[in-house]
Order: structure tokens, then sequence, then C-alpha cells
């Protein structure tokens, strides 16, 4: 293996600690990424990418003094942001041809903190339009590829991150996580990804869709580097001890999400819970149900009433006119546009059916995951973070679950959702390939508010996997 290839399979972590040593020049492993990215390109992972700039910036490091120990935990590591991300002097699109003009002039909240935490900016990473949607199919720029299979998709909203990742062109990627959109494509393209509890990290400067549900994440190769990347934009500690496995309780819940689980990643999840068992973990059965059943009658009439009026909000901190009929007709994927056709008219959500929503059903949900981590003194809840691996490219609005079709969206989501809607902190951690040769993700979802705990149990319970799957195609790009 040629030294590019070796320095594209570094971790952030090992990375940051390199270069703030000396150990390796930051021009020569922003350098490798960009080689990477470009050899990937027809995966479809990036949107925007300012080569020179990022090279003048690695350039300006070597040439500074390092860093004092312990000060940049992010020291010449270029990161991936999702294209609802600002990054200012960058497009944000957030994925839509209609926003092809707009360049934020100052950061959001997120990138601030990671820039100064040492981080450089690697590229705009491709995503579902406007967030919309759970296989990172863009019908205006081009669908975003899994590693594991170009024909397939990533899983959404945050797939260009994944197929970024997954064929080492970023060590690290931020996207955001309204119902999954970094659990999804994390799962689907044999990635870790971690949704952090709502509003721990800033949320200026995210095109939004859901200020009660939004937030940014972190999708990366290892826990680790999600540790390192939470420490500098939350605060949490720059290094966790792996939770010991023996006695922690890992609820399981049976009724919902273990439900209507696919096949082959069933019988795959089935396997790694016997594998944490082993490690002494302590599984048990526990009856979340009823979040699950307040999750489909409650989180679209919150998210639909919220959006428009928060995407207004972010165009006048740009102050950029909003016009939600232009928006709506500008939209070119099929599976979108009829998300926005349905806020306007006699299909519009009433204010009476959202304030029920937010504060009655919410609140409800809330609950039964505050009781049922008491009840069972839980570490965390494990399930599927997905129920089935990653569909062709093209099927958008149905697949095929179980041996029946059903509604792409709802499939992808319907694990993920309930933690986004109760704003809770949850990991989805890679668990090898399902019988069918595609990656499938095991989800965590902790307690509002235990992100540092969780991450902690996500660094235990992946030393007692196997190693996450390569994808083909980066075994292929090594040897040539």
């Amino acid at each position: 293996m040629n030294r590019i290839h070796a320095l594209t399979d570094l971790s952030a972590r090992e990375a940051a600690g390199q270069m703030a040593r000396g150990e390796l020049r930051a021009t020569d492993y922003a350098q490798a990424l960009l080689e990477r990215a470009g050899a990937i390109a027809p995966f479809g992972a990036l949107l925007h990418q300012d080569p020179a700039a990022l090279r003048a910036a690695a350039a300006a490091l070597d040439a500074a003094p390092r860093p004092v120990p312990g000060t940049l935990p992010l020291y010449g590591v270029p990161l991936a942001f999702k294209d609802n991300i600002d990054v200012a002097g960058m497009p944000t699109t957030a994925g839509s041809p209609w926003m092809a003009d707009h360049r934020p002039r100052m950061h959001a909240g997120v990138t601030q903190r990671l820039i100064d935490a040492g981080a450089l900016v690697l590229g705009k990473t491709n995503l579902h339009e406007w967030s919309q949607g759970v296989t990172g199919n863009n019908h205006g720029f081009g669908p975003s590829r899994n590693p594991f299979d170009a024909a397939r998709v990533t899983g959404g909203s945050s797939g260009g991150n994944a197929a970024l990742l997954g064929l080492r062109a970023a060590p690290l990627a931020i996207g955001t996580d309204t119902g999954g959109s970094v659990r999804v494509p994390a799962a689907l393209c044999g990635l870790a990804g971690f949704r952090p509890t709502v509003h721990r990290w800033p949320d200026e400067g995210l095109v939004p869709i859901s200020p009660t549900f939004d937030t940014a994440g972190v999708m990366a190769r290892c826990v680790g580097d999600c540790v390192l990347v939470d420490h500098a934009v939350a605060g949490g500690p720059l290094q966790i001890a792996p939770t010991p496995l023996t006695g922690v309780r890992l609820g399981v819940p049976e009724a919902y999400f273990w439900e209507e689980v696919d096949p082959p990643v069933a019988e795959l999840a089935r396997e790694r819970l016997e594998l944490l068992r082993t490690a002494g973990a302590v599984l048990v059965p526990c009856d979340l149900a009823e979040a699950g059943a307040l999750f489909e009658e409650g989180s679209m009439t919150i998210s639909l009433h919220e959006i428009l009026p928060a995407l207004a909000a972010y165009f006048a901190r740009h102050d950029r006119p909003f016009d939600a009929r232009a928006l709506t007709d500008a939209v070119v994927s099929p599976d979108v546009r009829p998300l926005f056709e349905r806020l306007f008219g006699a299909t519009a959500i009433t204010p009476e059916a959202y304030a029920h929503a937010l504060h009655t059903l919410r609140p409800r949900m809330q609950a039964a995951y505050r009781d049922c981590f008491a009840r069972h003194d839980l570490a965390a809840l494990v399930f599927p973070t997905s129920p089935l691996t990653a569909a062709r490219i093209g099927e958008d609005v149905e697949v095929t679950l179980c041996g029946r079709p059903t509604s792409a969206f709802s499939a992808y989501i319907r694990n993920t959702g309930p933690a986004g809607m109760a704003g809770l902190p949850a990991v989805s951690l890679p668990m090898g390939l399902a019988s069918n040769g595609l990656p499938a993700g095991l989800e965590l979802t902790g307690a509002q508010g235990t992100d540092t705990a969780l991450l902690a149990l996500a660094l235990g319970i992946e030393a007692a996997l196997p190693e996450a799957p390569i994808a083909p195609s980066v075994q292929k790009l090594a040897s040539n």
C-alpha cells in the first residue's frame, strides 16, 4: 500500500495527533484526501470543493508553530460538511439547484466550533433535496452511491457523507439528523453515526426541517472519532474509557423496533445481540410500542408545521427573501415535491393539530422513554438502526420489506425517527454485512442528556463487535 492510501486510512484522532506532533505534514494529508476524493468522484459524494483554499490552509499550519498539546484536538483535519450546514464562502444549497447562488457570509455554529478546534474544510457533501428524503438520491445533482454497491443508495439524507467516509476520502463528516439522517446512511454504509441530545450542539446556520427535532451530528469510521468531535463541539471529554459490558443492562424493545425487520438484517442483529450477551451484557425485554405509535401519529405533524417558518428564519439570517411557493415549484425530486405541496391549502397542518402533537403527543413519548429507562434500569436501548439494507437507486418511493411493498420513507426512518422526535441521543454502530452482502447498523438510544455515557457504551460495544467491513471499492483503490 502506498503512502497516500495509508494516510487516507488514518482516523481523525490519529491524523490530528501526528500533525500536532510534527510527524505528518498537513499539506501531505490534505493532498492525499483530495486525490482520493477525485478518484471517487463517480460516487457523487461531493457537491463543492475549494482545493486551493484547503492546500493554503494546510500550508499555513505547516509553517506555524505546533499547537500546545491538547489545545486543538482536530488540528489539521479536513472535515466534510453536509451541504445544509453553513461554511462561510462556500455554497449552501441544501441539495436544491434553486439555492445554487447562496453563499453564506458566516459559519454555522457547529462549523465555527470545529474550525476553532483546528479543523480544515474538505468540502460540502451531497444530500437528499432539502434533507427531505431517506435514500440520498438527489434528482438535481445526482445520487450519492453506496461504497459497497454503486447501484444502491447510501441512505439519507446525509448520503454524500456516507459515500465519502466509506471510500476513505474523509476521516470525518458532519451531517444533520432530524429523524435519522445521520444514522440511516451510517447503517447502510458500514459506519458509525452519532446524533446528540437535541440542542446539545449549536443549531444556528443549519438549513432546517424542524427546530424541535433537528440537530447536527457526526459520521465517522469509529466511535472514538465521534467522541473527538463531541469534545470539540459540546465540550464533552476528549478521551472516554469504553464501558465494560459485564452487567450492562440493554433494553430490547421487541414490539415495534424489532417487528418487520427484513430477514437478512434481523438475522445479523440477533447474532450481534448474542455477542453482546457473551461479553456480559444483560439483555432486558422492554415495551416501547407506545413510543412508536406516538411517533407515527405526531412526527410529521410537527415537522410539516415547523418547516416553512424555520426556513423563513434561516433566509432572514442571510438577508435573503423567502418565497415558499417558489421554493416548492423549484423542487426537482419526485419524492420530495409532495411533502412541500402538503404545506399549502387544505392539506396544511392546522395550529390545533400542531399544538396537540407538540404539547401532548411528544411529552407522552418522552415520558414513555423515561419510564422505560427507569423501570428497567437501562443503559441504552438496542435494535436495528434500519429495518432493511440499501435499496437500488431509483427506489425512492417504494421498497420491499419482508416481502411486501412499503413506503421507502416510512421504512427507513421507522426505528430512528422516535429518538429524533423525543430529542434523545443515539448512536448507530456498524454490525457487519448481512447475508445479502450489504452493511447494516445497530442503534443504541440513550436517555436525554446521557451523551457521554452513551458514547462510552458505544465504545464498549464497538470493541465486542467484529471490525466494520471495508468496501470492495476501497480495496480496488488501494491496489491501483
